[in-house]
C-alpha cells in the first residue's frame, strides 16, 4: 500500500518505518534537520525490537507527496493549525485517499471530517513508547507498537472492509493492530485515562507515582476518570463497564517515575496538549450538560501554558 505519515516525530515516524521496511511505499512529511537526516542517511528505529535503518521518501512539501492510499495523521494536536492544510494537501492528491487520525484526545477526526468529508475519515488510539533521540534516530522503549482503529461515526455491523485492508498492512509490518467497528469505544477508553492523567500529573508538576500514592489524590484522580467516562456515557458512547477497575490496575503496575507526555513538554518549554485534552472533556461535558469539576479546576491551571514558551 501507499502510506504518507503527516507528522514523522517518534510515532509517525516509527510507524512509516516499520511499514516500509516490509515493503510498502512511504513517504514522510517531515522538516528541519530530521529531514535532512532522513535524506541523507536514512530513518533509523532503535529498541528492545532491533535496530534497523530504512530508506523511505521524506519531503517537507506536501505538494511532493505522491497519491497515496493512506494519510497517518501523527501530530501533537497543538500543531493542527499548521498541519491540518497538510494533511488536506496531501489527501487531494488521490480521490481515494482516506486519513487515519492517531491523535491524543477525542476531537481530531471530527476536525479531519470538517476538511475532507466524514466517508474519509478513519480513526484510532496507539499505544507505544518512543522518542526522536537525534535527527533520523527513533529510541522505541519498551515493546508496545499497538494500534487500535476503525470507522470513527457510529457503530457498523462489524470491521469495515477498508479497515481490514488497513490492517492486514500493519500487522504484515509488524505492527500489533485491533480493527474494531467502532472506533469511538478505544478512543474514548484512552481519553478516559489520558485526561485526567495529564490533568494530574500537569498541574501538580510530578510523576505518577507521588500522585497515586495519596489517597486524597488518588480519590480525586478516579472521580476526574468518572467526569471523563459520564461525557462518554452522554454522547452515546459504550465505555466497558468496568473500565474504572481496568485504570485502577494499569496504574497499580505503572512504573512510579513516569510522567505523561503533557507534563515532559510542560517541564521543557514547549507547547502542550491541554486543549485536545482536558479542554475538550470540559466543553463536552458543558455541551451536554455534564458537570466536569475536577477538569475544570486543572484546566484553568493548565491552559495559560497551552503555548509554553511562545506565550
Amino acid at each position: 500500500m501507499r502510506f504518507c505519515m503527516v507528522g514523522a516525530g517518534a510515532v509517525g515516524g516509527y510507524y512509516g518505518a516499520k511499514l516500509a521496511r516490509a515493503g510498502h511505499e512511504v513517504t514522510l512529511l517531515a522538516r528541519g534537520r530530521h529531514l535532512e537526516a532522513i535524506r541523507a542517511r536514512g530513518l533509523t528505529v532503535r529498541g528492545p525490537l532491533g535496530d534497523f535503518t530504512v530508506e523511505v521518501g521524506a519531503t517537507d512539501a506536501p505538494g511532493e507527496v505522491p497519491p497515496v492510499d493512506v494519510a497517518v495523521f501523527a501530530v501533537k494536536c497543538y500543531s493542527n493549525a499548521d498541519a491540518l492544510p497538510l494533511l488536506r494537501a496531501v489527501m487531494g492528491s488521490g480521490k481515494g485517499t482516506v486519513a487515519l487520525t492517531l491523535q491524543n484526545g477525542v476531537d481530531s477526526a471530527d476536525e479531519i471530517a470538517a476538511m475532507a468529508g466524514a466517508d474519509r475519515v478513519l480513526a484510532g488510539s496507539t499505544y507505544i513508547a518512543a522518542a526522536v533521540a537525534e535527527p533520523g534516530v527513533i529510541v522505541q522503549t519498551g515493546m508496545h507498537r499497538r494500534i487500535v482503529f476503525g470507522e470513527p461515526f457510529g457503530a457498523t455491523a462489524r470491521v469495515s472492509s477498508r479497515v481490514e485492508v488497513v490492517h492486514a498492512a500493519f500487522a504484515a509490518s509488524d505492527i500489533v493492530s485491533e480493527p474494531v467497528a467502532d472506533a469511538r469505544i478505544p478512543i474514548w477508553e484512552k481519553f478516559c485515562y489520558l485526561a485526567p492523567f495529564a490533568a494530574f500529573t500537569g498541574a501538580a508538576r510530578l510523576p505518577i507515582g507521588p500522585l497515586w500514592s495519596s489517597p486524597d489524590v488518588r480519590r480525586a484522580f478516579l472521580d476526574g476518570v468518572k467526569e471523563v467516562e459520564a461525557v462518554a456515557h452522554a454522547e452515546g458512547v459504550a465505555v466497558p463497564a468496568d473500565l474504572v477497575a481496568r485504570i485502577v490496575t494499569y496504574l497499580d503496575s505503572l512504573d512510579p517515575t513516569t510522567r505523561s507526555s503533557l507534563l515532559i513538554d510542560l517541564q521543557q518549554g514547549k507547547p502542550i496538549e491541554v486543549e485536545a485534552l482536558v479542554g475538550a472533556a470540559v466543553r463536552r461535558g458543558r455541551r451536554c450538560g455534564v458537570p466536569t469539576p475536577i477538569l475544570s479546576a486543572l484546566y484553568a491551571v493548565l491552559q495559560p501554558h497551552a503555548l509554553g514558551g511562545r506565550r
